[in-house]
C-alpha cells in the first residue's frame, strides 16, 4: 500500500467540498479555503465517512454546515488583538445609559407572560443554544419555537414601545 496516494473518496469529495465551502463561507464570514481546511481536519479526526457515495456527500454537507456554524460563533466571541472589549465604555455616561437599558430590558422580559421569559433568556444565553437545544430545555416542540418566539418578541416590542424605533416601510428599521 502506497501511503502517499490519497484514498479514492477524497478525490471524489474534493469538488463537492469546494462547492459547499464556497456557498457557506460568505454567510459564515470566513474564507472558503479556511472552511475547506476545517472540514478536511474533521475528516482526519473522525475517519472515513462510509462506503456509500451518497452517505459521504451527506456527511460532507453536514460537516461544512457545522464548521460554518462554529466559525460564526467564533467570530461573535473573538475580539481582534488591540481592540478594546465591547463591554467597556469610554465615558461614565455611556456606562450608565447602557446599564439603564439593560435593566429596562431585563425588567420587561421578566414581566412577559407565560414561557416568554424562559424563552428570551434561552435565546440570549451566552451558550449560543440551537433551536433544538432550546426546545429540549423548555419541553416544547422545535416547530412551535419560532411562532412562540415571534409572539414573545411582539409582546416585548409592545412593552418597550417608546424606547424601540418603529419599523419603517416594508419592515425596515429606521
Amino acid at each position: 500500500m502506497d501511503l502517499r496516494r490519497e484514498p479514492e473518496y477524497i478525490e471524489e469529495m474534493r469538488p463537492l467540498l469546494s462547492a459547499e465551502a464556497a456557498a457557506e463561507a460568505p454567510a459564515a464570514g470566513v474564507d472558503a479555503a479556511d472552511l475547506e481546511q476545517a472540514v478536511w481536519v474533521r475528516l482526519l479526526e473522525q475517519g472515513p465517512p462510509g462506503p456509500c457515495p451518497a452517505g459521504r456527500a451527506r456527511w460532507l454537507r453536514r460537516a461544512v454546515r457545522a464548521e460554518a456554524r462554529l466559525a460564526r460563533r467564533r467570530a461573535r466571541r473573538e475580539v481582534p488583538y488591540g481592540a478594546a472589549p465591547a463591554d467597556t465604555a469610554d465615558e461614565p455616561e455611556d456606562a450608565l445609559l447602557h446599564g439603564e437599558q439593560n435593566r429596562a430590558l431585563r425588567s420587561a422580559v421578566a414581566r412577559l407572560p407565560g414561557r416568554c421569559p424562559e424563552l428570551i433568556a434561552a435565546l440570549l444565553s451566552p451558550r449560543d443554544l440551537t433551536y433544538r437545544e432550546i426546545a429540549g430545555e423548555l419541553g416544547i416542540s422545535q416547530g412551535s419555537l419560532g411562532p412562540v418566539r415571534s409572539r414573545c418578541l411582539g409582546c416585548l416590542r409592545r412593552m418597550l414601545g417608546g424606547e424601540v424605533a418603529a419599523p419603517g416601510p416594508w419592515g425596515k428599521e429606521r
